[in-house]
């Protein structure tokens, strides 16, 4: 059947993409509506699954039953809990790139005797039908696996059908899905509804049956037939390749039109979404130096389209308002309150003009930033009076506006895919959501829960506004990260800690306003009837039953999203109900949002695994690093405390002596038990993370390590992994780098190595090196632009420290690396092989130049468990 030309998509997508061959489907779906507040509590999902099934435990110690890792009562975590339903874990209150294919080629699949399709001669369309060669069927799930792996991370390739084997929690199955992960220029986009699935929902995909003769396809999740319309009819099996969503395993459902009352489309040219600095006024000379300098390099960056806002706080709030020309002028409001209606009024229908074009406000914008004076008081920074909370609703009810109306053609919208950015260099101590100046304060833990509730509401505020939230603090004073993260994750920002307002806080202010948020989101999961999703951690919390369309039958997971970024992921636990009969099982995840262009956006993404019997295939198909994120998230998210943190150390031991039990094989004639070659990158990575800043003890003040702890929670896989195991690189001649592992054996006097962290990134110089200044200094330049290049596209942007060899700051370099000096020569050669290259003369310099401490090697640690290393990868 001949299909018609595609429209041109809209504003903001790639005009190489593939659009619908036919009339659209009249089938439109329900826009989510933000929910009504609710308490951050953790909420539990209840969808249908199986009686625990009463099976007897096995002889080498594998328990039955679908185990929930539960591991905050060290030093014995149970590793085989009792079935549970899904839990949502969304740390929001205080402290709480793509994978290589498969190694193994899937086999095909034959539908059951009691599948749903009619027995008849009709010409069947299936992806999975027995016509197909099982190179075909490979063929098919591994370009699959690539062309998702964008967005969607599993942590193995293939399914254990064994539910005792499958769901031992000390390796665990998951997946990662980042929902506003930008796609590739050649993937799917579709200006129409989709074809739904009338009894659970799910969306028509690549891996439906179809036939031909009447269109009507198979569901892969509940195996019903639904109706196309007549879309799918079709004469051959290739005609129907001209439909995006039966051709590819990811597609973008985009509607142009909105549902919102008042909207107006408008062109690429559009009126840019606003952005207002909310900054701090009693600060410092020295710091307000930095800060002004930060300001106005980021006012420059703006592109000229872009509308901003200026509001400053201290006892009172201060709305700047660029109607004067070049004069800086502001309304001024008390900062003991929030704001009153009358006041707002007299705000929003005013004369004044709060909110500008930078084309039309540049000028005085700088004039603003230089016109601001450092605090005169005589006052500690945590005694100042700071009203963040008033600041932040005057510029909330600012962006919102007046009721929507058109006027003289233009089109008003009240929020949507807004940006507060708050400067802050302390604490709210002054009005709603305030706490004490002092910790001695007799009601201080009292007032401290009413400012953590109010401030949450706040967010929640925001976020039904479409407002993001971000609080960027500097400086030295503690700014009581407890009672301001809840207003930056509730909205769907992020709360982020510099050491001052220099260089990293001008690049993070740049970055944070040209993140692209998307709103209004939701996030469902959908699972063949043998996989359970058990628990899922990232920025959202479950959706209310009335913010999304629902079905007949559908059992999915419904998250509502805090915001949509391409920073960000969710972490999946899934487990098996029972023993899985098929050959295959199926995943899909759609994600439902408003991007920046107004457009409703549905991107659908569907993959297939395949199910094996046997063990070593399954574990070959094991992704050590996306496993090693996976358990890292599933950890943190116990460690809400510093003290918890220290408590989890044990836990990583107890999961790896576990997985060697269960999955490894045990010496001859010996008590010990050899790891899985085929996970030999996963020791070594929980190794980094039991002694790294996430749960160890190198990171000083606890604000810095529960900001660091809920950053790791929602991070995108690729920040996530840096900031489980550095990445290092050493300088070579000829301006190359080599990478190693992140062993202290690369502080080797001549050379110079980087070392990313996530958010940090360290340039060592060896003290033979920095003594020669010429080279040293072209290697210093050289690692630095490295450094930039690999965090270019990073949020937020790390710290990059450059010191010397034997320098106090060097503690924080050496603290990260892996002490392996401590290690037989023969195993330092097998695991840095690069120490093969080094003469005699300088291994024994480089010997001599370690100090003696108590911290394991990794070799030592294993061998401390009763395991022998793995051999290296």
């Amino acid at each position: 059947m001949a299909a018609q030309p595609p429209p041109q998509p809209p504003p903001g997508f790639p005009a190489t993409t593939l659009s619908s061959p036919n009339i659209p489907t009249p089938r439109p779906e329900r826009r989510p509506t933000p929910p009504a507040f609710s308490s951050p509590v953790e909420t539990r999902f209840s969808p249908q699954r199986p009686e625990k099934d009463s099976l007897p435990s096995s002889p080498n110690g594998i328990q039955t039953g679908s185990p929930v890792p539960q591991y905050g009562t060290p030093p014995v975590p149970q590793f085989n809990a009792p079935l549970g339903p899904p839990v949502f874990s969304s740390p929001l209150r205080p402290a709480a790139v793509p994978f290589p294919a498969s190694r193994a080629s899937p086999q095909p699949v034959a539908f059951s005797s009691h599948s749903s399709l009619p027995t008849s001669s009709l010409p069947l369309y299936s992806n999975g039908s027995d016509e197909l060669q099982p190179q075909a069927y490979a063929a098919s799930d591994e370009s699959a696996l690539n062309a998702t792996s964008q967005c969607v991370l599993f942590s193995a390739h293939k399914v254990l059908k064994q539910k005792k084997l499958a769901n031992v929690s000390s390796l665990g199955f998951g997946v990662l899905v980042s929902p506003g992960r930008d796609i590739a220029p050649s993937s799917q986009i579709v200006q129409r509804d989709p074809h739904r699935c009338q009894n659970c929902g799910a969306y028509a995909n690549l891996y439906c049956s179809i036939i031909l003769s009447s269109g009507k396809w198979q569901c892969v999740i509940c195996k019903k037939l639904n109706e196309s319309d007549g879309d799918y009819i079709a004469a051959t099996r290739e005609d129907l390749q001209a439909w995006p969503e039966i051709s590819s395993p990811m597609v973008d459902y985009v509607q142009t039109g909105s549902k919102r009352p008042g909207f107006i489309p408008v062109s690429e040219s559009r009126m840019s979404a606003p952005i207002f600095l909310v900054i701090d006024e009693c600060l410092d000379e020295a710091h307000l130096q930095h800060l002004q300098s930060s300001l106005h390099a980021f006012v420059d960056s703006l592109p000229q389209t872009m509308r901003i806002g200026i509001i400053t706080y201290g006892r009172t709030v201060s709305v700047f308002d660029f109607s004067e020309g070049s004069m800086a002028s502001a309304d001024v409001l008390p900062g003991n309150k929030s704001p009153t209606l009358e006041s707002l009024k007299a705000l929003i229908y005013g004369t004044g003009v709060y909110l500008s074009p930078i084309h039309a406000s540049l000028a005085i914008a700088h004039t603003i930033f230089s016109s601001m004076r450092a605090y005169k008081l005589n006052l500690p920074e945590a005694s100042r009076d700071r009203c963040i909370s008033t600041a932040v609703e005057v510029a909330l009810a600012i962006i919102q506006g007046p009721s929507t109306e058109v006027s003289r053609g233009v089109g008003k919208r009240s929020g949507g895919n807004c940006r507060i950015l708050v400067c802050a260099g302390g604490p709210n101590t002054y009005g709603p959501g305030s706490v004490p100046h002092s910790f001695n304060h007799p009601n201080y833990q009292y007032m401290e829960k009413t400012a953590v509730k109010w401030m949450e509401h706040l967010g929640r505020e925001a976020h039904r506004h479409g407002t993001v939230v971000d609080i960027l603090c500097a400086g030295t004073c503690p700014v009581r990260v407890p009672v301001l993260q809840p207003l930056a994750k509730a909205s769907g920002g992020v709360l982020v800690l510099h050491d001052d307002f220099g260089e990293a806080f001008g690049v993070n202010l740049q970055r944070a306003s040209t993140r692209a948020a998307g709103s209004h989101g939701l996030f469902e999961i959908r699972c063949s009837d043998d996989i359970l999703v058990t628990r899922v951690i990232g920025p959202g919390e479950e959706a209310p039953s009335d913010s999304h369309e629902t079905f007949k039958n559908d059992i999915s997971t419904a998250i509502q999203m805090f915001s949509v970024e391409e920073t960000q992921s969710f972490t999946l636990s899934m487990e098996n109900k029972a023993d899985i009969k098929s050959d295959r099982v199926f995943f899909q995840f759609s994600i439902r949002y408003s991007n920046i262009f107004q457009a409703d956006v549905s991107r659908v993404i569907t993959v297939r695994l395949p199910t094996v019997d046997s063990m070593s295939a399954y574990l070959e198909s094991v992704q050590d690093e996306v496993a090693s994120v996976l358990i890292a998230k599933r950890t943190v998210l116990q460690a809400k405390t510093s003290s918890d943190a220290v408590d989890m150390q044990p836990t990583i031991d107890e999961r790896v002596k576990d997985i060697a039990l269960k999955f490894g094989s045990q010496l001859p004639k010996l008590k010990l038990y050899r790891f899985p070659k085929e996970l030999s990158l996963l020791p070594e990575n929980l190794f980094h993370l039991r002694r790294g800043p996430l749960l160890g003890g190198i990171i000083g003040h606890e604000d810095e390590r529960s900001v660091l702890r809920n950053l790791f929670l929602h991070a995108s896989f690729d920040l996530s992994l840096r900031m489980v195991a550095p990445r290092c690189l050493m300088h070579r001649k000829g301006g190359t780098f080599e990478e190693l592992p992140a062993y202290d054996l690369a502080m080797q006097t001549d050379a110079a190595v980087v070392l990313d962290h996530g958010t940090d990134v360290f340039i060592w110089l060896g003290a033979e090196l920095a003594a020669q200044e010429g080279r040293s200094a072209a290697t210093l330049a050289a690692c630095r632009t490295l450094a930039e290049e690999l965090t270019e596209q990073r949020f937020p942007a790390p710290r990059i420290l450059a010191f010397k060899e034997g320098s106090s700051q060097a503690r924080f370099f050496v603290s990260r690396l892996i002490p392996a000096h401590k290690d037989p020569p023969y195993e330092q050669e097998a695991r840095f092989p690069q120490l093969r290259t080094l003469t005699v003369e300088q291994r024994a310099r480089l010997k001599s130049s370690f100090i003696n401490f108590d911290d394991f090697s990794f070799c030592e640690w294993m061998r401390s468990l009763k395991l022998v290393p793995p051999e290296p990868a």
